[in-house]
Parts: structure tokens; sequence; C-alpha cells
């Protein structure tokens, strides 16, 4: 019998010396930005982008998307209903927000039948659920396809439920592209930071960075990505 990834850690832990991850931290909640209307910063990106931290959330006010690699925050706004901007910038902040301090990504191999968002999330939950603690995680390669959004909320208006604040979206729509995708993993932060019917939320960026959001949907050949975890 294949032993599991998480016995494998295990194993590995006990023989050599790692460098320890910091835990998972979140700021306000999903649910209170979509059903209570909290759109104001509760973190700004100049406290949280220090190196070794990874984050996501949405830009204040859901006007655009945040993604944070090795203390790097970039900000994605929508210019059109085919463009954007992605400027690195630190003078930002979320209405909610996870991040992590990873100083050690551990590779974990992709099974034949992982092949997009829906059976990352089977996988990651057969092979670390257990833990009970959240986690980010890492891929990077080439996509096949690669869905995002941008929130892009008008100044002004008030949210009072998900159709509010995703009424004005865009999407986007890139194939074929060299890409990396930040996402958390956990199964007891649902709308907190995952949404109610998942275990994970990830952001993509194109390598060339002018292309980032919310990651809605990834399809992706398990041969030509690496999966990375950063298990606290």
């Amino acid at each position: 019998m294949r032993p599991s990834t998480l016995a494998l850690f295990a194993i590995a832990l006990c023989g050599s010396v790692q460098a320890q991850n910091g835990t998972v931290q979140h700021t306000g909640a999903m649910r209170n930005t979509m059903f209570n209307g909290q759109l104001s910063a509760l973190v700004g990106m100049d406290s949280v982008a220090a190196p070794g931290v990874y984050g996501i959330g949405p830009l204040a006010f859901l006007r655009g998307e945040l993604l944070v690699v090795d203390g790097r925050c970039y900000v994605a706004t929508a210019t059109s209903d085919s463009s954007m901007q992605v400027v690195e910038r630190s003078d930002a902040g979320a209405p909610f927000f996870v991040q992590q301090e990873v100083h050690a990504w551990r590779p974990v191999a992709l099974p034949d039948g992982v092949t997009d968002l829906r059976s990352l999330d089977g996988f990651l939950t057969a092979e670390f659920g257990a833990l009970q603690a959240p986690f980010a995680f890492r891929m990077s390669g080439v996509f096949r396809s690669v869905q995002l959004h941008l929130v892009a909320v008008p100044p002004g208006t008030e949210v009072h439920g998900p159709a509010d604040a995703h009424a004005h979206n865009r999407n986007y729509q890139l194939n074929n592209s060299d890409a990396q995708a930040i996402g958390f993993f956990s199964t007891k932060h649902h709308a907190v930071f995952t949404h109610h019917d998942t275990n994970i939320h990830v952001h993509a960026m194109t390598t060339d960075r002018r292309m980032m959001g919310h990651a809605d949907g990834l399809l992706f050949d398990p041969a030509q990505v690496q999966l990375s975890v950063a298990l606290p």
C-alpha cells in the first residue's frame, strides 16, 4: 500500500530539521463583507508584506484583488471587460485577508486525476484534512486554462449579499498560460476565507505579471504543474 503524503512528511521531519512555517493568520471574514457590507480595509498591505509572506484577499471596497507573493504585494484592477492593470504596491488594504509566513515549501506529487480546482480540493482534503490546520499552497507551470475574475464594485455601491458584490465582476479567460497560483486550504474556515462550499481559495497571476485575480477555474495537466504546500 502506498504511504500517504502526510505520513511521508512525518517520516521526513523525524530525520531532519526543517524551518518551521508560521500559522495561517486571517483578518476579517468573507461573510461579513458579503452579507454585512464590511467593505473598508481592516488590514493594510504595508503591515503584512514582509519577506516570506503569502496572502490573498479582495481590495478594499471590492474594487480589485490582492495577491502577496514572498512579501511583494500585487494589486489588480479592471480597466475594461478584457483588460486589467496589475501594479506592485503596498499602500492598499483589504476587508478580509488570509496570510501565512512560509519558510519551507514542500513539493507534493499530483495524481493523474487531479486536473482542476474541484479535484485539487478533493485531493488536498483527502491528504491533509486530518491535520485540522489551514495552510497555504502554491502551483506553478503552464495551465491549459485559467479563469479569473476581478471584483469591481462602483464607488458608493452598497453590498447586501453576494449578488451585489459580484454584479460588476470582470471575467478573464487565459489559455495555455504560464502562471503561478497561490491558495489557502482549510476545512474550518468556510465563509471566512474560503467559500461555503469549498475548502480552498485561490488567486493566480501570470509570470509576466500582466494578469492576476481570483481563480474561478484552473485546468491543468498534473505533469505540467508543480504543487507545493506550506504545512504549519
